[in-house]
């Protein structure tokens, strides 16, 4: 009995000891790995499935697969996921480096797009359809892979996690044939149809296996990266002998490694056809259900419409975010969880996507964008924060007056005037603006507090709305107050943001805004994202023309068409495709000169949504906008991405900064993309169908003060 005891004690210790040697054995070396970043801004695609069930989004760039959000809209968990050649001589080469890139859209109903790469040195070519699973969260890409030359060649898949928003911290490793990897609550599980010949989890740049290959060895097999900045490599079993080979990747996440295998196995079982057919249906039936406009520019509508809805959440209805991006996100630390980039919410950008929903017909969406914004984002005291994640916990921390505007033009729009949306809401919002207004903390560039035309037309538009609501529920006395306050900003609005002795005009015009509401006082203006320091006369922008759109003012008003003149002189390119405009003059934010993301400093460039505007003035002004739409559709990328900015200039550092082209800030931007559909379906209809019907009326015969 005891030398049974002391047997089985032995055994135990000896297999603990090699369980340690073991481990040591196949840990990766080099933890936590190289500095963790996001990936540039510039998408080349997007998807996600229309319905609730598959709580996944993707992103793609650079010929590659990018960040993939889950649970959550924003929520990014990959950096990237892209194939590797190599032939075991020496030769190593990565899609998104070695490759020339190409992107198409093979059904233009449905939110899908195939990559093509191919190799600069006509050694193969891969294509790659990408789709997410509409019944789980999985992405699924149908691979082809095609030899141009002779030569034996090995194909590997690069998986580079970021869980949990974060590029550090994971662990990776291989289980049941799957490259797993987690952190916290969140797992991921990649798996291939054809198998895997060998597998790797390392950390990058030190243990990922890519510097064996270029030497031309086999890929190490560590088994297990612990924690830190992972990378995951796998050989790709291929069948063909040399020839054209095919499979199909699903790479799917879940709460649990479990879990995350079990959707990856789930996905791989069913046909790929038949899931795609499931995915472009999905899309079909959404759009079939809009009213869409008509003739050349059909194609350009429908993915923007189908990139507003891509960006809405699906356990925070309503919750749409600005872009699915990190702006110059290949320079962003990615070492930290909070890393918001563009995907969170603003209350303004949201008031913009659900304008364009309410053109298109989907006045549910709107009715969502609206419930979100009163039941999630909405503060005690009435306010809007300036952002926040979908759950509604503020990012930044400013107050920007327009934001708690245009929640209460939307409430007016959507004829929520029962009495529960005015006590807890609307009047709240209301009183808050009558005790902070006019001037504001920040202004809709987020940048500088004072008195600004575009933030004070929102709160005269905004304030009328809350009127209305007011008096459908017996309150005529806030309903005054709303009124008369409304009405004195808007005969005040020149007084405050029109200056007299400006250097650019000898005529009135507007001003970006004025800080101290004394617009020829020649305060200076300290542009706060390193573009200097400015008479505030000196800086201009369109703001004003927001008191056109909003319908205080109209369009002929001399002070208006006088301001034209000076942001045609000082702020608007002619591009290759047409018209664009800076946000104002000597903006910073942008690209450095010689192509560096910006990192609190920069060069301001052209902002496509604001052609929008200036089409939507044109159109408010009884003339044709074509021009100006052609322009904005114009500055799509070849997935007919809408961008933030494009590059200002015929020259660019580089070849991907080409002039009236998309910057690494963010595509698609949906504030850009709702802007292409209010104006599209405002010159169909003949008029600006986001002016307020009740605003207009208030101040339509309204006269230059």
């Amino acid at each position: 009995m005891r030398w049974t005891r002391l047997r089985r004690l032995a055994l135990l210790w000896a297999w603990g000891l090699a369980q340690t040697h073991a481990a040591h054995a196949v840990d990766a070396p080099g933890a936590p790995g190289e500095r963790a970043t996001w990936t540039n801004g510039d998408k080349q695609g997007l998807a996600t499935a229309v319905t609730r069930e598959s709580k996944l989004w993707l992103t793609l760039g650079d010929g590659v697969l990018t960040e993939v959000y889950y649970p959550t809209v924003d929520k990014a968990n990959t950096r990237l996921l892209e194939l590797v050649v190599a032939d075991g001589q020496g030769l190593l080469e990565r899609e998104t480096a070695d490759t020339e890139h190409r992107v198409s859209a093979p059904d233009p109903r449905a939110l899908l797009f195939e990559q093509t790469n191919t190799s600069r040195t006509d050694r193969y070519r891969i294509r790659k359809l990408v789709i997410t699973d509409p019944a789980r969260p999985v992405v699924l890409l149908r691979v082809r892979f095609e030899p141009l030359s002779a030569g034996p060649l090995k194909l590997f898949v690069f998986l580079d996690p970021a869980l949990g928003n974060s590029g550090l911290g994971d662990g990776a490793w291989t289980e049941e044939g799957a490259l797993v990897s987690r952190d916290g609550g969140v797992a991921a599980a990649l798996l291939a149809s054809s198998g895997f010949v060998s597998t790797n989890s390392g950390y990058l740049g030190r243990s990922d296996g890519l510097a064996e290959l270029k030497r031309g060895e086999p890929l190490p097999t560590h088994a297990r990266a612990r924690s830190g900045n992972v990378a995951q490599m796998a050989e790709l079993a291929l069948t063909g002998a040399g020839g054209p080979a095919e499979l199909v990747l699903a790479l799917g996440f879940g709460r649990s490694v479990p879990s995350a295998l079990q959707a990856a196995r789930d996905s791989l079982a069913r046909p790929f056809d038949e899931t795609l057919r499931a995915y472009a249906e999905g899309w079909h039936e959404y759009l079939g259900g809009l009213r869409l406009a008509r003739g050349r520019h059909a194609d350009a509508f429908a993915r923007a419409a189908m990139v507003l809805k891509a960006h809405e959440d699906k356990t925070y209805p309503g919750a749409m975010i600005a872009s699915l991006t990190i702006p110059w996100g290949h320079e962003a630390d990615a070492s930290r969880g909070g890393v918001g980039g563009y995907h969170l919410v603003w209350s303004r950008d949201l008031y913009h996507v659900a304008t364009a929903f309410m053109a298109m017909g989907d006045r549910p969406a709107a009715e969502r964008a609206l419930r979100y914004l009163f039941e999630v984002q909405q503060k005690k005291d009435g306010s809007f924060p300036q952002n926040t994640w979908i759950d509604g916990r503020p990012f930044w921390p400013s107050l920007q007056l327009d934001e708690v505007a245009y929640p209460l033009i939307l409430a007016h729009e959507l004829g929520r005037t029962d009495g529960v949306t005015y006590r807890r809401h609307v009047r709240p919002a209301a009183e808050f603006i009558l005790r902070k207004g006019p001037a504001t903390p920040q202004e809709r560039w987020e940048e500088e507090p004072g008195y600004s035309p575009s933030t004070i037309a929102a709160e005269i538009a905004g304030l009328v709305a809350a009127a209305e609501i007011a008096e459908a529920n017996a309150d005529p006395d806030a309903a005054r107050r709303y009124r008369s306050t409304a009405d004195a900003w808007a005969g005040q609005v020149d007084a405050w943001t029109v200056t007299k002795t400006g250097p650019h005009s000898p005529d009135p015009y507007f001003m970006r805004l004025s800080r101290q509401g004394r617009p020829d006082s020649g305060a200076r203006l300290e542009i706060n994202n390193g573009g200097g320091s400015f008479d505030e006369r000196e800086i201009v922008d369109a703001g004003f023309l927001e008191l056109v759109r909003l319908g205080i003012r109209p369009a002929a008003d001399p002070v208006i068409v006088g301001s034209l003149g000076v942001v045609d002189r000082l702020i608007r390119v002619e591009t290759p495709f047409g018209p664009g405009f800076y946000r104002y003059n000597h903006d910073g934010y942008g690209e450095k000169a010689d192509g560096g993301g910006y990192d609190g400093a920069g060069v301001g460039r052209l902002w496509p949504l604001l052609t929008g505007e200036r089409g939507e003035y044109e159109l408010a002004a009884g003339r044709d906008a074509s021009r100006y739409l052609d322009a904005l559709v114009a500055f799509a990328n070849d997935a007919l991405l809408l961008p933030e900015q494009v590059w200002d200039r015929p020259q660019g550092p580089s070849a991907a900064l080409r002039f009236g082209r998309g910057t690494g800030s963010a595509t698609p931007l949906a504030w850009s993309s709702a802007q292409l559909i209010r104006l599209a379906l405002s010159m169909e209809e003949g008029r600006v169908l986001s002016t307020p019907s009740t605003v207009r009326r208030r101040y339509g015969s309204t006269t230059a003060p």
